[in-house]
């Protein structure tokens, strides 16, 4: 690119593109596509089983089907809530030890989440 063509913050910071902005972009949006299309099969799920005992609770969610899709939502869940967080993060955190706490924390929050959830829905499943 052109020098004539750059900004004058640019040129004097010298930074280009971290060339990572389009693959965050479209994978905030493949798991919103998948958050929207589970969601309604996950409220109407646990609006018709509402009133039942903690068995019948179990075995529908330890039905294999339910299962793939509860683990599905957990993880686009959670991946979904770390790529918008991470934006927040880089947008507002300007301080660059709290910006690189906060991305660890982001990380492992969203690690220790998602593993949970997992661990949750295969003992369900397992035990019921």
């Amino acid at each position: 690119m052109s020098a004539k063509f750059r900004s004058p913050l640019h040129q004097a910071k010298g930074w280009g593109s971290a060339k990572s902005g389009t693959d965050h972009f479209w994978w905030q949006r493949v798991t919103a596509v998948i958050l929207a299309l589970l969601v309604p099969y996950i409220v109407f799920l646990l609006a018709h089983i509402g009133g039942s005992d903690a068995d019948s609770l179990r075995e529908t969610i330890a039905k294999p089907w339910n299962a793939i899709i509860f683990t599905v939502f957990a993880i686009a869940l959670f991946w979904h809530a770390k790529l918008g967080l991470q934006v927040v993060i880089e947008d507002y955190v300007h301080d660059r030890a709290m910006h690189l706490a906060l991305r660890i924390l982001l990380i492992l929050g969203s690690l220790v989440g998602v593993l949970s959830a997992i661990y949750a829905i295969a003992r369900i499943a397992m035990t019921a």
